[in-house]
């Protein structure tokens, strides 16, 4: 789109070839919904990438997202938290135009040429083809709210304002007399409200209102502004039902439900938390290492002591990565390695990440957060070593640690220090190298090799091969027949 933003007055605009043939109070301006249409069957012919960076959506959530926005509808968003859901709305500012002419002082962004507000109206009759204009963004297009319930009809739609009625000698219903609100001040642009349903019911009343009649109350008199908005909504779908918390009127004027999910595979849940994930650039995360942080996220969402109706966000691979990361590059730093290389103890040193993500039921809660992530971490090594290495010959390494030995970890020292120690294992030297040599590009260090080790002992001990407290390993505790059942 060309760069029309020289024009500075309302016969400059008026000059441009896009605005031939308009005349003031123009009343066929385009709409909001109007304008994300064209951009998006322009983007949809050309080809283009519709919302860069929202991964694992694109047989679900957004052909129902294209079609309700070819279909010029408002929309609410349903998904469990961390689902992109905040991601999805605020992408569909770049759907707007990247500029547009609004009048210079207007608080609710009044069209130069079809101004809703009085006070745009009272300038455009006053200054004619001389009227100053100003141009926005569309970065400034999008407001968002979060939707708590001590959230007002005043924060949202306005209120009221005494001084500015005694100041421009106005009576208290006049429409100029208002302090206006977020809504308001979002004309011409795109409106979210995240967590609909914890709007009060007034409030979700109001907001029907003005969506559906252009009208609202404030404090028994009569508003009408014929808002030119973009509503868009996201919400919990346990709380978006009839008996939840959200008003069915409202309810009935949404456009289009889209439910959002978690990734599918875990491989797309691996490229969402690399695209997502802070990492340096002189520390290494081997594949398996970063599919066992996945893992662990999808083992949590199916673990019977999590609470299903809460979730497990997908910040929680993401911040789980970033922790192991951060502890294998302090580990590197005190042993004097050049190069940090995530290994399964720099996952376990990122339990924290884990244990602040999952809303437990009583029986987790019995067990406490800190023995359920633990258990998870141990079911998601067994599920990846069995999916990348089952076939792997570990029968020596089995039996060394059926005689009764026992092997731990070394935690600190050099890398080339642990991997002395881990020769300690028959066998367990050749399928780190094996493992390592094919897992990052070729490359088949000491520290990569460290990590390797490591993950085969966890993998062994997920799939209960091996028995393992705190950093030691041994052999399986033998299972004792309770109640009828073997444990």
């Amino acid at each position: 789109m060309p760069d029309l933003t020289h024009a500075r007055t309302l016969a400059d605009l008026l000059a441009l070839p896009e605005y031939a043939g308009r005349s003031p109070f123009d009343a066929q301006s385009r709409r909001v919904q109007d304008e994300v249409r064209a951009n998006l069957t322009r983007k949809l012919k050309s080809g283009e990438t519709l919302f860069p960076g929202v991964v694992g959506y694109d047989e679900t959530v957004i052909p129902q997202l294209v079609n309700a926005l070819l279909a010029r509808q408002n929309f609410i968003l349903l998904g469990l938290r961390g689902q992109a859901k905040s991601r999805i709305l605020r992408a569909i500012t770049d759907l707007l135009d990247p500029f547009v002419p609004a009048i210079a002082g207007s608080e609710i962004n009044d069209d130069p040429l079809n101004p809703i507000g009085e006070e745009g109206k009272l300038l455009l009759a006053a200054h004619g083809h001389d009227l100053a204009i100003r141009w926005i963004p569309r970065a400034d297009r999008y407001v968002e709210k979060l939707a708590t319930p001590d959230v007002t009809v005043a924060d949202l739609i306005g209120d009221v304002d005494p001084i500015k009625a005694a100041r421009l000698g106005t009576a208290l219903g006049d429409v100029r007399s208002m302090h206006f609100g977020l809504l308001p001040r979002a004309n011409r642009g795109v409106f979210a409200v995240n967590e609909l349903a914890d709007l009060s019911p007034k409030v979700q009343v109001a907001l029907f209102n003005i969506l559906q009649e252009g009208d609202v109350q404030i404090k028994g008199y009569p508003v009408r502004l014929e808002l030119d908005v973009m509503l868009v909504f996201s919400a919990n779908p346990e709380d978006y039902t009839a008996r939840g918390k959200i008003v069915t009127p409202l309810k009935d004027r949404i456009g289009s439900e889209i439910r959002t999910h978690y990734p599918s595979t875990v491989e797309q849940g691996m490229d969402i938390t690399a695209q997502e994930a802070y990492r340096t650039d002189g520390v290494t995360t081997p594949p398996f290492i970063a599919e066992l942080i996945e893992e662990i996220a999808f083992q949590a969402r199916e673990d019977g002591r999590v609470d299903k109706l809460s979730g497990v966000s997908q910040r929680l691979p993401i911040s789980l990565m970033e922790l192991a990361g951060a502890n294998a590059e302090a580990r590197a730093l005190r042993g004097g390695d050049e190069v940090s290389v995530a290994r399964v103890s720099d996952v376990y040193a990122g339990l924290p990440a884990i244990t602040g993500k999952l809303e437990l039921e009583y029986e987790g809660e019995l067990k406490g957060a800190d023995s359920v992530a633990r258990e998870v971490i141990r079911k998601a090594a067994g599920q990846v070593y069995a999916r990348r290495y089952a076939t792997l010959d570990t029968r020596n390494l089995e039996k060394w640690f059926e005689d009764g030995n026992v092997f731990r970890f070394p935690q600190v020292g050099a890398a080339r220090s642990a991997m002395q120690s881990a020769r300690e294992v028959p066998g367990l030297y050749d399928l780190a190298a094996e493992i390592a040599a094919s897992s990052v590009d070729g490359k088949n260090d000491d520290a990569v090799r460290v990590s390797a080790a490591e993950f085969v002992l966890e993998g062994l001990y997920g799939r209960k091969k091996l028995s393992r407290a705190e950093e030691t390993y041994a052999a399986p505790e033998p299972e004792v027949r309770r109640g009828g059942k073997w444990n």
